[in-house]
């Protein structure tokens, strides 16, 4: 047997990782690989940090390859380490560890370093760049304290930092040298429109400001400009460009100019050494955007495999992505210039602009702003240098390819047409995927091609592949979504299932349905989990083993390890006394921060896990569910009791709600809020459910979210009395536990069944009788986890004790 080559990854980021996937599948016994990655966790989705920093995603959220993927492929991993020298003659690596490995092949995947600006006071504290889940962290520890940032730079990157900061509850200023941001990808009308929308959701704009100096003694305090105004800052973040990072093959003698140089199948100027990703200079240009760097990463997988490739020629780079809620596109030469016409769309009603930019009869560039369906098309005519001389000009902006039959435009893809963006994956990869694999669901081509896993944006084109495909035999309208890739059945034959067949614990579910992994995953085992406790209230034993930490713990884990603690408060009203007990409390348990939440709520913050459960006892308050899929806050304003304005009993009605559903188990976490006038000083319109007080009334309002994907809460029903706020409460919330797939928010929720829909279940009386009755047995066996740790020596053994290794 052939001894396997030995070779080396340096970074463990999304472009090196992801050559090695194509190369494990195009040569699998071909090489042994060791990858080095100095962050200390598994490749994840870089392009995803804005969702963790928004708090609504996780970091296991955002990984593509976990621990377990490295281990199934025989990859030694080494995280947290550094590669600090490369010695191309003996062909060996070494790490600030001071572990040397040798190699065959080398590929060098180090990325790009965020560019600081050079200014007077940038090395005070509160200085940081925004490129790395550490930095998250350390800005969502930051907003817990301070409450103003200012982001340098109004490209992608600073304005997911701003929109990250505003979901925190920090005010933020996004500063910008010239007066239109994105100018890098939008056109100036797609800037304006965009800037008026995220204006809209709290964010402002400093535009046309050249930064001077960082204020403050050790701490930022501000950023003065040079036109001798100051911003306040109590946070200043960077987010203006990046730089290859280059330093480890410039000590190693490559050539680099400013990136590492490559030729056209990424071989830098050392023998058997490649450079793939930021940190590569090919024809002059290094690349920043994931899909470049993904078609490097196929050229070098097929050539280092010895599959026959033709050479990396360079990439029209595009931009497909979704900023804080709203949809933009960008590729080729969009700006007008000599020699070029445009065709435009503008409807402001709608809120979509479009523009196609045309020279010598083919499309050189594009901009979409709020309606991008048409972006994979022109791009494939701006990549092929389609001559549209035969088109009517006015019909390029319409899909023309498409004739009405299933797949549409997809048709006159060619397969090298990149699909999905975010991962790489082309038409040709999920065509053959489908015809070789069976796959029917845009879910199976996602678990089998990564399509679609990371945003979710190419979803309806996955669907149109499937429909092209498969012809008459895919149904879109009933496309099996499957829970994950542990299983080929979706959530509603598994719901099913469990009652049909009487399924009473997770183990008998995997097994009567085959599920294909016999342990599952992170993904299934929480949801069969919440599943069945939601069809069997009364006689489910929850599978703690199935939970997440926090669920587990009933406290939120820290970065530190440590945990907070957050007790109930009703509706945001409080006491003296609970005050002065809360106090104590964290008085005597040395508590380092106690923190004032968004949700009127007192978080402890730096608690031991041995002192967990002293501290509940001595609390003696229920737990607040800050950690779980369940309600956790009912927000209020003053109401009528102390408002001019107020004309409904908004506290009143916000401790009654609080009290009658705390600690039941939803699809995803729940918020509600109450508003005692139209004023919405409780902000009711951007929670799962709000409800705000009008003459001779209450309006509730459903599946709003102020997350990352903003949403408005639809008006789902008008009441006249609080006893018809709960009774209508009840139903919406008991669909919600029915029908919701685990992990959904009600935004998505409501989108996906419809406020129709869900309008007329609720005020059907047969209906909502019987939601409400369902609800009561739901509610009738709910504990408080707090009490219960508290009076059971077991949970505090197995969970709650700090054992001494000796």
């Amino acid at each position: 047997m052939a001894q396997k080559e030995k070779l080396v990854l340096v970074g463990n980021g999304m472009a090196g990782v992801n050559a090695v996937e194509h190369l494990l599948k195009l040569a699998p016994g071909k090489y042994d690989v060791t990858i080095f990655g100095s962050e200390p966790h598994p490749n994840y989705n870089r392009i995803l940090l804005s969702y963790v920093l928004a708090g609504d995603s996780s970091v296991d959220d955002i990984v593509i390859h976990p621990f377990e993927w490295y281990e199934n492929n025989g990859i030694t991993l080494y995280t947290g380490q550094t590669v600090t020298a490369i010695d191309t003659a003996a062909q060996t690596v070494t790490s600030d560890q001071g572990l040397t490995v040798a190699y065959d092949k080398l590929i060098l995947a180090t990325g790009s370093n965020p560019f600081m600006l050079p200014l007077p006071g940038a090395d005070k504290e509160g200085v940081m760049a925004y490129r790395t889940i550490h930095d998250c962290e350390k800005m969502i520890a930051t907003a817990k304290t301070y409450k103003k940032a200012v982001v340098i730079g109004g490209g992608l990157l600073g304005l997911e930092a701003a929109r990250g900061f505003l979901n925190l509850g920090m005010k933020v200023d996004v500063v910008h040298i010239v007066d239109t941001i994105m100018d890098r990808q939008l056109d100036r009308t797609a800037s304006k429109m965009l800037q008026a929308a995220l204006e809209s959701q709290g964010m402002n704009f400093l535009l046309g400001k050249q930064s001077e100096q960082i204020v403050g003694d050790q701490r930022v305090t501000g950023l003065k400009f040079k036109d001798g105004t100051i911003a306040e800052a109590d946070l200043i973040v960077m987010a203006v460009g990046i730089r290859p990072n280059v330093q480890l093959a410039k000590e190693a003698g490559l050539e680099c100019s400013p990136g590492i140089v490559v030729n056209d199948y990424l071989q830098t100027s050392a023998p058997n050494v490649y450079a793939v990703g930021e940190c590569a200079m090919h024809r002059g240009i290094a690349y920043g955007l994931v899909a470049p760097l993904y078609e490097q990463g196929a050229v070098l997988a097929k050539h280092l495999a010895g599959v026959e490739t033709g050479p990396y020629e360079g990439s029209v780079v595009y931009t497909k992505l979704k900023v804080s809620g709203v949809d933009v596109f960008s590729g080729g030469s969009f700006n007008d210039a000599e020699g070029t016409k445009a065709i435009c769309v503008q409807d402001d009603f709608s809120g979509v602009y479009k523009k196609v930019v045309i020279k010598d009869n083919k499309i050189i560039g594009a901009v979409l702003f709020g309606d991008t369906s048409d972006g994979t098309r022109l791009m494939q005519m701006i990549r092929e240098g389609t001559d549209i001389s035969g088109m009517e000009k006015t019909a390029i902006l319409k899909d023309t390819a498409g004739t009405g039959g299933a797949g549409g435009g997809v048709a006159d893809m060619s397969d090298g047409t990149i699909v999905c963006g975010c991962n790489g994956v082309t038409k040709g990869t999920i065509c053959s995927s489908i015809r070789d694999q069976g796959l029917t669901s845009v879910e199976e081509v996602k678990n089998c091609t990564t399509a679609s896993r990371s945003c979710g944006g190419c979803k309806p084109l996955v669907s149109d592949l499937l429909a092209y495909t498969l012809g008459d035999a895919y149904d879109k309208s009933h496309a099996k979504e499957t829970m994950c890739g542990c299983t080929g059945h979706t959530r509603e034959e598994i719901v099913e299932a469990i009652r049909d067949k009487g399924l009473s614990h997770v183990r008998e579910v995997m097994h009567v349905l085959g599920w294909k992994n016999e342990e599952g995953c992170s993904k299934c085992r929480p949801a069969l989990n919440y599943y069945l406790g939601m069809i069997h209230p009364q006689t489910y034993e929850d599978d703690k083993a199935s939970r997440f930490v926090n669920e587990r713990m009933h406290a939120n884990i820290q970065k530190d390890g440590t945990y907070s603690v957050v007790p109930r408060i009703y509706g945001g009203v409080t006491n003296p006394a609970d005050l002065k007990r809360i106090a104590e409390v964290a008085e005597k348990y040395n508590v380092p921060t106690v923190k004032l939440t968004g949700g009127q709520r007192i978080d402890l913050l730096g608690v031991k896990k041995e002192d967990l459960t002293a501290m509940w006892e001595e609390l003696d308050m229920p737990s607040g569910y800050a950690y779980g899929k369940a309600l956790r806050t009912v927000k209020t304003c003053v109401g009528e009791d102390y408002c001019r304005f107020g004309t409904g009993d908004s506290m009143g009605v916000g401790i009654a709600l609080e009290k009658r559903f705390e600690r039941l188990n939803t699809p995803a976490k729940f918020k509600m809020a109450v508003s005692g006038c139209p004023r919405n000083c409780a902000e009711s319109g951007i929670k799962d459910l709000g409800i705000v007080s009008v003459d001779g009334g209450w309006e509730l309002y459903a599946g709003g979210n102020g997350g990352v994907k903003v949403r408005v809460g639809d008006l789902l029903t008008t009441v006249k009395t609080e006893s018809e706020i709960i009774e209508y409460t009840e139903a919406y919330m008991q669909y919600y536990r029915e029908t919701g797939k685990y992990g959904e928010r009600t935004s998505e929720w409501v989108n996906r069944l419809g406020i129709d829909h869900i309008r007329k279940v609720v005020e059907d009386e047969e209906q909502r009788k019987a939601l409400c009755a369902r609800m009561d047995i739901a509610l009738s066996v709910t504990k408080d986890p707090w009490k219960e740790a508290i009076h059971s020596e077991k949970l505090q053994k197995d969970l709650y004790e700090v054992v001494e290794l000796n």
